[in-house]
C-alpha cells in the first residue's frame, strides 16, 4: 500500500509539473502575444503622428499659397496696365497751347490720378533709380556713360519707368549707369 501511496504521489507530482509547465508556456505565448500587441501600438501611434504631421505641413502650405495667390491677384492685370500709365505720363508731357487743349489734358491729369491711385492700392510702386546704386535685380542698365559727378555704379539716368507689386518686380527700370 506504500508504495501505491508512493506511485500516487509520483503521478500527483509528474501531473503537477505538467501542469506548471503547460502553464509557463501559456505565460510565454502570453507574454509574446503581449509584446506583438504593443509594437503594432507603436507602430500605429508612430504613422499617426507621421500622418498629423503631414497634415500640418500640407495645412501650411496650402494656407501659404492662398496668401500667395490673393497678395497677387492683380499681377497679371496690373503688367497689362504699367504700359498704360506709360501712356499716360507721354500724354501728360505734351505742351498744349490752347484754353480747350489744356481742358483736355487736365481732364486726362485727372484721369491720371485716379488710375494712379488704384495701382497704387493694389500695391504697385514705382522702383527709385536716378541717383541710387545700380541693383541689377531692379535695374536694367542699357548704357554707361563716364560722368564725374557720379561715383562708380551709380544710376544717372532713367530712360523707363521700372514697377513692383508689392516686394515682385513687375518691371525693370531702364537705366544709364555711371562706369
Amino acid at each position: 500500500m506504500e508504495e501505491n501511496k508512493k506511485e500516487e504521489v509520483l503521478e500527483e507530482n509528474d501531473e503537477q509539473q505538467e501542469e506548471v509547465e503547460i502553464i509557463e508556456e501559456e505565460q510565454e505565448q502570453g507574454s509574446s502575444e503581449l509584446d506583438e500587441l504593443r509594437q503594432e501600438k507603436e507602430e500605429l501611434n508612430n504613422r499617426l503622428v507621421r500622418l498629423q504631421a503631414d497634415y500640418d505641413n500640407f495645412r501650411r502650405r496650402t494656407q501659404k499659397e492662398k496668401e500667395a495667390d490673393r497678395k497677387y491677384r492683380s499681377q497679371s492685370l496690373i503688367e497689362e496696365l504699367v504700359p498704360v500709365l506709360d501712356n499716360f505720363e507721354r500724354a501728360l508731357q505734351v505742351e498744349v497751347d490752347s484754353e480747350s487743349a489744356q481742358k483736355f489734358a487736365d481732364g486726362i491729369k485727372m484721369v491720371y490720378n485716379q488710375f494712379q491711385s488704384a495701382m497704387d492700392k493694389e500695391g504697385l510702386e514705382e522702383i527709385p533709380s536716378k541717383g541710387e546704386e545700380f541693383d541689377p535685380n531692379l535695374h536694367q542698365a542699357v548704357m554707361q556713360v563716364e560722368d564725374e559727378n557720379y561715383d562708380s555704379n551709380i544710376v544717372v539716368e532713367e530712360l523707363q519707368k521700372g514697377y513692383r507689386l508689392k516686394d515682385r518686380v513687375i518691371r525693370p527700370a531702364m537705366v544709364k549707369v555711371n562706369q
